[in-house]
């Protein structure tokens, strides 16, 4: 295990700066991923933690040990690292035991203490049947078992993935989110993941980094990211929401261009921005918010409905059915807002860089 030091690393490409003053610490053996948009800068912190990039400004430290700064730099092949890219990246002519085996053949490790380091590291990833077959032989999911098997034979302190799953459909994407968590937690590897995905994010994390902008928005466990997001960017970029404008005055938010209002036990007397995700939503028989069903999605698990509350307003609102098995399409309602986050309208600007008060 690794602990992995970031000491404000900063980016630049040209006149075009991706990232900008990084500093965060991730500990042994955490689970980390690094969150955001296309573009946001993600990948590139990835690349210059394993060494593909070098920072124009700042260090970043390997267990104490300086791997990338303006004086030093450490080799990708000396950082102790195993790295899983968005492609399989395995070798078409090779078998599943020749791709595996191949980092320690590099290393020159002998053929007995190779082969059962290779056994050893494909029945943890499933694939000891699959040993003497070649890729094209294998599903998507098996190849990309294959390129972490690769990946974790050398027995590296710290994996890195770049959004590994991407290429994957969705049932098996949900099922290899488990599988590496799982594998993570039985050899005790640090691992930096990176994804856009926010559902990988918070089911596979000890910690989420969410970027925007190449600027860091927010670190913290995947409930604090959702439930308590530190800027409406990170609100509305993890997870479904909608806002809402209005006046919080004592006791209460009035909203904008209507005659209804919800309460507030905050201590902002001002314009603000209130948001509010479609579980925090119930259906009561008075509730804070009156509405007209105007869209209802029955999806099996959920109803899915979007509630227009007045004044241009819609809320959606998603509950199980046996909480909602009468709602219909045109039919009045009676909403009760269970939590909602409260934003000065201020700050809150086109990329949502306010803090929540």
């Amino acid at each position: 295990m690794s602990v992995i030091t970031i000491d404000h690393v900063t980016k630049a490409f040209g006149s075009s700066v991706v990232l900008h003053d990084f500093t965060e610490t991730f500990g042994e053996g955490e689970f980390i991923t690094l969150l955001g948009p296309s573009g946001c800068g993600k990948t590139t912190m990835l690349r210059i933690i394993a060494g593909f990039e070098k920072p124009t400004k700042g260090r970043v430290l390997i267990d104490e040990k300086v791997v990338s700064s303006q004086t030093v730099f450490v080799p990708p092949e000396k950082r102790d690292i195993g790295m899983v890219f968005q492609s399989y990246a395995v070798w078409p002519h090779m078998t599943v035991r020749e791709n595996v085996a191949y980092p320690l053949e590099i290393k020159k490790v002998d053929k007995g203490t190779a082969r059962k380091k290779v056994d050893q590291v494909l029945a943890t990833v499933h694939l000891s049947q699959y040993a003497d077959r070649i890729p094209s032989q294998l599903s998507g999911g098996q190849q990309q078992r294959v390129a972490l098997a690769r990946a974790l034979v050398a027995e590296p302190k710290l994996l890195l993935l770049d959004e590994p799953l991407s290429n994957l459909d969705a049932k098996l994407r949900e099922s290899m989110r488990f599988e590496i968590k799982e594998i993570q937690n039985q050899l005790a590897v640090s691992v930096v993941y990176v994804t856009h995905d926010q559902t990988e994010a918070m089911a596979m994390s000890d910690r989420i980094v969410v970027i925007n902008n190449g600027t860091v928005q927010q670190v913290g466990a995947p409930s604090a990211i959702y439930n308590d997001p530190a800027n409406p960017f990170v609100a509305d970029f993890v997870g479904k929401i909608d806002f809402l404008s209005g006046l919080a005055e004592e006791g209460r938010i009035k909203l904008d261009d209507s005659l209804q209002s919800i309460p507030y036990d905050g201590s902002l007397r001002c314009p603000v921005i209130v948001g509010i995700r479609p579980e925090w939503i119930s259906y009561a028989e008075t509730g804070n918010l009156k509405g007209t069903v105007k869209s209802h999605y029955y999806l099996g698990d959920v109803n899915d409905c979007r509630i227009d509350i007045g004044g241009g307003k819609e809320l959606r609102v998603i509950t199980n059915p046996f909480e909602s098995g009468d709602v219909s399409k045109g039919k009045k309602v009676s909403l009760a807002i269970r939590k909602s986050l409260v934003y000065k309208k201020e700050s809150f600007g086109s990329d949502f860089l306010t803090i929540k008060t």
